[in-house]
């Protein structure tokens, strides 16, 4: 039960952090989390009462539980003052290639049904957003994010939260749906259907691919004004 319980918290945490649940509003209901991460009544009381301790949440009786402040990290920064560099940048994809693709190969193997969905809600709304950088962005990270939960080990997904969306690395002609955008996100579609399918060799290639071809575009264009790479 403690990893079950973990993996909630892990998840609702996350879906504090991206703002999906704002400060104010309210948790599903227990009988929803439940239903929809397949666990047991016990495992949501346990996991919302992580959050309590942890101040995220507090719970008032017959109303349900409120999210009290969004979890602050201790982000990495990129650069002095936090400006990222070519240098910076491709480093920072070297460090990411390092953890990024045997993450992609443990959520092939352990990611839940649930898990899946919401990895596929994040790409659908990376896939629509080419028109809309910073929408993209935040849906992209949060595909990484979503990966990293997946895996059932904590530290994957503290350590992608602690860089946060700076770590997407967006080239200047990115968000082109004409140019390179619909490549990219046939690079995630890789990497979602072999975690769909539960193939962790597929997975690890898949992310190896997409994080190399990362590097090999931000080489040609360098990073985009105004992004963390």
């Amino acid at each position: 039960m403690t990893n079950r319980t973990q993996r909630l918290v892990d998840t609702l945490t996350a879906r504090i952090r991206e703002g999906v649940v704002r400060p104010g509003e309210r948790l599903p209901t227990e009988s929803s989390l439940v239903e929809t991460y397949g666990v047991s009544r016990t495992v949501v009381r346990e996991a919302i009462s992580r959050l309590q301790a942890a101040g995220l949440v507090e719970t008032h009786h017959g109303r349900g539980s409120f999210v009290l402040a969004r979890p602050s990290t201790n982000r990495f920064l990129t650069g002095p003052g936090g400006e990222a560099t070519l240098e910076d940048v491709a480093g920072l994809l070297e460090f990411r290639t390092a953890f990024e693709v045997e993450a992609a190969a443990l959520a092939a193997r352990r990611r839940t049904d649930a898990q899946l969905a919401d990895l596929r809600e994040a790409l659908d709304a990376f896939a629509g957003a080419a028109d809309h950088p910073s929408t993209a962005v935040n849906a992209d990270y949060r595909f990484h994010l979503r990966i990293a939960l997946a895996t059932g080990n904590h530290h994957f997904a503290d350590l992608v939260s602690s860089l946060g969306p700076s770590m997407i690395v967006v080239p200047r002609d990115r968000l082109d749906p004409g140019g390179r955008f619909a490549g990219i996100v046939a690079e995630h579609e890789n990497i979602y259907g072999a975690i769909a399918r539960q193939d962790a060799d597929a997975a690890r290639a898949a992310a190896r691919v997409h994080l190399s071809n990362s590097h090999t575009r931000l080489l040609q264009d360098g990073p985009a004004p105004g992004t963390g790479g």
